[in-house]
């Protein structure tokens, strides 16, 4: 998807770290995580399920809950530390500067209020001396831009479809006009035609409002229709980032080609679905060296004693052909966390 995306990031997590102390252990969620953001740019951050994507998008927020906590590394949004701010300083920036669109509405929703009420709730968080008749129509001129007729203000969440109701969580998201929207799952309880309109409702919002996305989702399809960049994560770490026509057509990390070639394509005779072969592993006591190894097909002698950098790839990918392969150095942003790409000891 082409975007006027800004050169200098406006958010920029940095060695970030994120643990959950349990009974047997500590669950290592998140581990020396480095991403960065670019102004109205969308970065999909895909993975499986327990890979801590979600506990990562949480994080920008500070909105891990204990026992969580954040044990390394900063997030800076526009230079400013958010995990050394005060508690007052980032309560009045959630929603404000950077908001955060839930897999399901109905927990964002208090199913109890009129949409009203929470639009009002929302705008006099952060203003407190708007009147309501301003705070109602600035919420009805974010509706009606997210394609919500203005009386749905005054009904109940359980009076509205799904997808209506993810659009009015949007707005309540949108309505003070922040820089950053983290969507975490954000189509799973919509079905595939809803799930559509509400892609095209996402690239016009980078356009319209020149809106930074940061996409949490395990769609693939999803991704492909919508960011700009994609990071890739396994088991708390991320093992592929760059451009999302790259990571698609020409995939690095064995990970990302198993995620690849696990989406079902239409234009192929397929008997059964491809699956990958494996579990994720436990966070508790993970795989010594690459953490995929156990599930990797191209496994090295190397790969369980030495975890591979996060890099530029210094050699071709085996599935790139002399004229296709990158020159030396690699391509441009792009980064891979495996022994096949780097410089052996």
């Amino acid at each position: 998807m082409d975007s006027p995306v800004s050169a200098e990031p406006i958010l920029q997590i940095q060695n970030l770290s994120i643990a959950y102390p349990i009974a047997i252990g500590t669950v290592r969620a998140v581990e020396q995580v480095s991403l960065e953001l670019g102004d109205a740019e969308a970065l999909g951050l895909v993975g499986e399920s327990g890979c801590g994507k979600s506990t990562l998008g949480l994080s920008i927020l500070r909105l891990v809950r204990p026992p969580g906590r954040i044990t390394g590394g900063r997030i800076l949004y526009h230079g400013r530390d958010l995990l050394a701010m005060p508690e007052r300083e980032i309560r009045a920036l959630r929603g404000k500067n950077i908001t955060m669109a839930f897999q399901n509405p109905l927990t964002s929703l208090n199913p109890l209020y009129r949409i009203d009420r929470q639009f009002l709730e929302t705008i006099r968080q952060h203003e407190p001396a708007v009147t309501r008749p301003q705070a109602l129509q600035r919420a009805e001129k974010v509706l009606e831009s997210l394609g919500v007729e203005p009386q749905r203000l005054y009904e109940y969440p359980h009076q509205l479809s799904g997808g209506m109701r993810q659009r009015v969580m949007l707005a309540l998201g949108l309505v003070m006009n922040p820089d950053i929207l983290v969507a975490d799952e954000p189509t799973t309880a919509l079905d595939v035609i809803v799930e559509a309109g509400f892609i095209d409702l996402l690239n016009s919002l980078r356009r319209d409002w020149r809106l930074s996305i940061l996409l949490i989702t395990h769609n693939l399809g999803l991704v492909a229709e919508i960011a700009d960049r994609i990071a890739v994560m396994y088991a708390g770490r991320l093992v592929e980032v760059g451009a999302a026509e790259q990571v698609f057509h020409r995939p690095l990390h064995p990970y990302t080609q198993g995620l690849i070639h696990c989406v079902p394509n239409i234009r192929v005779d397929q008997e059964r679905l491809a699956t990958m072969g494996g579990s994720p592993p436990d966070l508790v006591e993970p795989p010594s060296g690459c953490r995929f190894h156990p599930r990797c097909p191209q496994v090295m002698e190397i790969c369980p004693r030495r975890e591979p950098p996060l890099a530029s790839p210094l050699i071709p990918s085996p599935i790139e052909s002399a004229a296709e392969a990158a020159p030396q150095g690699g391509e441009a942003g792009r980064q891979v966390a495996c022994w096949l790409y780097g410089a052996r000891p």
